[in-house]
């Protein structure tokens, strides 16, 4: 199957933060192919017409997406960085205001980029921070998460802001109480909430997807060329909520902040 770059333009989103966002990313979190592979396939993606990518701090795939960039630019797949829509999120051991800043350059480093379009804070949750530890290794020992600094660190976000490090800042799973809370204080707002959804881009939202297999890659883009109908939307929305991400068997401790998933979520799930 054959397509064009101009079969496979995605449309932009305006954020509050007065730059636009791809409405379909894709995204580069674990299960990942070798570090060749996944360069390769990440090079295929930009030629098929993705330019928005999720990638984060602990997903282990920044290195090779910022290869895969610089690549595609040696090769005039894209001539410029700014037509590509770069995400990278927070870590947990790196939730203290004084570790944002560091965690954003070591980030920038491994992606060999000056600035991000966005950055989010991964998850609410803090974590300690061990000795020696790396930033990819996606830990959850319970013991270890202690009470979420959330106004410290959104601080920290707004100036990764201020300083141009970051085009925009958000947060990812956070429930709409913790939103509002941060909404109370922020001086910059987060421009984006990253929550796992399904069948969400006719709703308006933006959609990360994941395959490291071309031809899927390239049918994850085929939501732009059909819609669902009125009777299968509400066939959709009539399914049960319930949550993919096992956060109580991830977060919850009696000793910890959060001591059940209803918690965690304020509530809403």
């Amino acid at each position: 199957m054959t397509m064009n770059m101009k079969q496979m333009l995605v449309p932009n989103v305006n954020l509050n933060s007065g730059h636009e966002m791809p409405l379909i990313g894709m995204g580069t979190a674990p299960s990942l192919p070798q570090h060749d592979e996944l360069v390769s396939t990440l090079i295929d993606a930009i030629e098929i017409g993705y330019r928005h990518f999720d990638t984060a701090a602990v997903y282990g795939s920044e290195e090779a997406l910022g290869q895969a960039v610089a690549e595609t630019l040696q090769r005039g797949l894209i001539k410029s960085r700014e037509q590509v829509f770069i995400t990278s999120k927070l870590w947990c051991t790196d939730s203290h205001r004084d570790l944002v800043l560091p965690a954003l350059k070591r980030t920038l480093g491994r992606l060999k980029m000056d600035y991000l379009d966005l950055y989010l804070i991964h998850l609410p949750v803090t974590m300690k921070k061990k000795v020696n530890s790396k930033d990819d290794e996606m830990r959850f020992d319970k013991e270890d998460i202690i009470p979420f600094d959330m106004r410290g660190t959104w601080e920290a976000m707004e100036e990764c802001c201020r300083l141009g490090l970051a085009k925009s800042i958000g947060v990812s799973n956070f429930a709409c109480i913790k939103l509002s809370q941060i909404l109370h204080y922020a001086t910059i707002p987060p421009a984006v909430n990253q929550v796992a959804l399904r069948c969400v881009y006719e709703q308006g939202a933006s959609v990360i997807v994941k395959s490291f297999n071309k031809d899927r890659m390239k049918e994850n883009l085929h939501i732009l060329d059909w819609e669902l109908s009125n009777e299968e939307i509400a066939q959709i929305q009539e399914i049960p909520p319930c949550t993919g991400f096992k956060i109580d068997m991830l977060l919850i401790h009696p000793n910890g902040p959060y001591k059940s998933a209803h918690q965690f979520w304020d509530g809403e799930i």
